[in-house]
């Protein structure tokens, strides 16, 4: 159990450093956008007393290393700047961002139950039509682009002409599960499922090899020959053994899963980060959309880093490593 911590607080170690990493890359790089942060703040027709007032108040005189300090410094309590329309951006990301995350979560928990469900049975059914059934859909389902699929299912299952009208069209306007959860999950199914599928597609195949490499193992043959039933040793033994392998090719996942969260908000008119990178790219707000890009990279980072101990929770054979 000693080595299982280590291994855990070494992890936990990283990701300061990684966080840090990902703050120079996007400070520096938003550094050299050309728009005036003065007159993008108080418009055109600003004089250049004012705007001189205004970079002396935000400190935008100061050498680029000095900037960087103090953002890290108000990083660390909260505060990402302020957007152009005066309002602080920490403020727009609270209320953007529990939206996005739980798009992206909520297309990660249906593309599991997804992936088990089929990579399971077609390895049971090994080379049999179930099987060959499976793997036609999966490789359909991986070459599935995420917003032409939500496109697709707005057309077939959305309250528009020609739509089943089950689900909006779009989600103008956002309702929290404690508000109404029959409206919440009427909402989201239609993004989640559409970020669901592609990655379920590629989750499938891998559940799919691991389990058949597991039920060729002789530990299988043995149980299964000593009179153990072969359910239970599949339920005990053969699927947790192989989980091991998709829980490491998940953490990859969950990047395309935010980042198709973010596209499919501008298509359902979903008021999350996707708007507000859209806003902040649209009005050339330096500020906002630094902002909501560390937010995201720290958010994978953090998702990348829990699935990295899971990993090592379930499997046993690493912490010896």
């Amino acid at each position: 159990m000693s080595t299982l911590v280590n291994l855990i607080i070494r992890r936990l170690l990283a990701l300061p450093i990684m966080v840090l990493g990902v703050t120079f890359l996007v400070f520096f790089v938003m550094s050299f956008s050309p728009v005036d942060p003065a007159r993008l703040a108080l418009g055109e027709s600003a004089s250049l007393e004012a705007l001189d007032a205004y970079r002396a108040e935000h400190f935008l005189n100061d050498p680029l290393v000095v900037r960087y300090v103090r953002f890290l410094g108000g990083l660390i309590t909260g505060d990402l700047g302020t957007s152009s329309g005066n309002v602080p951006v920490t403020d727009l990301v609270a209320k953007a961002f529990p939206i996005t995350l739980q798009l992206t979560l909520l297309g990660l928990i249906l593309a599991v139950v997804i992936a088990l469900v089929l990579g399971v049975v077609a390895a049971l059914f090994r080379d049999r039509w179930p099987d060959q059934v499976i793997r036609v859909v999966s490789i359909a389902s991986l070459a599935t682009p995420s917003f032409w699929l939500a496109i697709l299912l707005i057309q077939w299952l959305g309250d528009i002409p020609g739509g089943a009208g089950v689900f909006p069209a779009l989600v103008a306007v956002w309702v929290p599960f404690t508000d109404g959860p029959g409206i919440y999950f009427n909402n989201v199914f239609l993004p989640a499922l559409a970020l669901a599928v592609p990655v379920s597609g590629s989750l499938t195949r891998v559940v799919r090899t691991s389990m058949v490499e597991e039920l060729d193992r002789d530990y299988v043959r043995t149980a299964i020959g000593a009179g153990i039933p072969r359910r239970v040793v599949i339920a005990r033994n053969v699927l947790r053994n192989a989980l091991i392998t998709p829980i490491t090719v998940l953490g990859l996942r969950v990047s395309y899963l935010m980042g198709g969260a973010v596209v499919i908000e501008f298509i359902l008119i979903i008021q999350a980060m996707g708007q507000l990178i859209l806003d902040g790219v649209t009005r050339n707000d330096v500020n906002l959309v630094q902002g909501v890009t560390l937010t995201v990279a720290i958010a994978f980072i953090v998702v990348n880093i829990a699935v990295d101990m899971l990993y090592v929770l379930v499997n046993p054979r690493i912490r010896s490593v």
